[in-house]
C-alpha cells in the first residue's frame, strides 16, 4: 500500500466515525430506502446478489461507503484481507452468510439498490445514480478524497491499512 492510498484510507475511516458524515450518509441511505419501499421490488433471498462472478456484475463503492460498513462491525464480525482475497477467489462477497447479506443494516449503495427482479431495472439505475450524486455532494462538502471502485478492492485497501487491528 503506498502512503498517498493510506491516506485515503485514514481519511475516509475518520469521516466513517464523524456523526455528522456518517449521519449524512445514513440519510441518503434513509432515502434510498423509502424509494424502495414504495416500488416493492421482490426479493428471493437467494443470494444471488452477493455472488458477482455468477451473477456476472460488480459492485461499486465510494471509499466512505467502503469505511462506513468496515467501522460498525462488531469485534468478532471483522474481516482481513485474507477474507476479502478468499471471497474474491470464491467469487462473491465476504460478508455473505449462506444466502444472506451479513452487513445488511450497514451495506453500501449498490447493495441496497440491486435487486434480481427484472421488473426493478428500469428504475434501479437512476436511483443508484441520484443518490450517488448526493454521497459525492457529501464528499465535496466535507473536502473527502472521492474515489469510487470495486467493492472488494476498497475492502482490500482499507483491511490493508489496518492488517492485525482491524478498522
Amino acid at each position: 500500500m503506498t502512503g498517498d492510498d493510506r491516506q485515503l484510507v485514514c481519511a475516509w475511516v475518520d469521516a466513517a466515525r464523524d456523526t455528522s458524515i456518517a449521519g449524512e450518509l445514513e440519510a441518503v441511505y434513509a432515502g434510498v430506502r423509502a424509494d424502495i419501499e414504495s416500488r416493492s421490488p421482490v426479493c428471493w433471498a437467494s443470494g444471488r446478489c452477493c455472488n458477482f462472478d455468477k451473477t456476472g456484475h460488480l459492485l461499486y463503492v465510494t471509499g466512505l461507503e467502503a469505511a462506513y460498513t468496515l467501522t460498525r462491525l462488531a469485534s468478532d464480525e471483522m474481516i482481513s484481507s485474507a477474507d476479502v482475497a478468499a471471497a474474491r477467489e470464491a467469487g462473491g462477497c465476504p460478508f455473505q452468510k449462506l444466502n444472506l447479506c451479513g452487513v445488511h443494516t450497514i451495506k453500501p449503495l449498490g447493495c441496497r439498490t440491486f435487486f434480481c427482479d427484472r421488473s426493478s431495472t428500469e428504475w434501479q439505475h437512476a436511483l443508484t445514480e441520484r443518490s450517488l450524486d448526493q454521497i459525492k455532494l457529501l464528499h465535496e462538502r466535507f473536502s473527502l478524497p472521492y474515489r469510487y471502485g470495486e467493492w472488494r478492492q476498497m475492502l482490500s485497501m482499507i483491511t490493508g491499512a489496518w492488517p492485525t487491528s482491524g478498522v
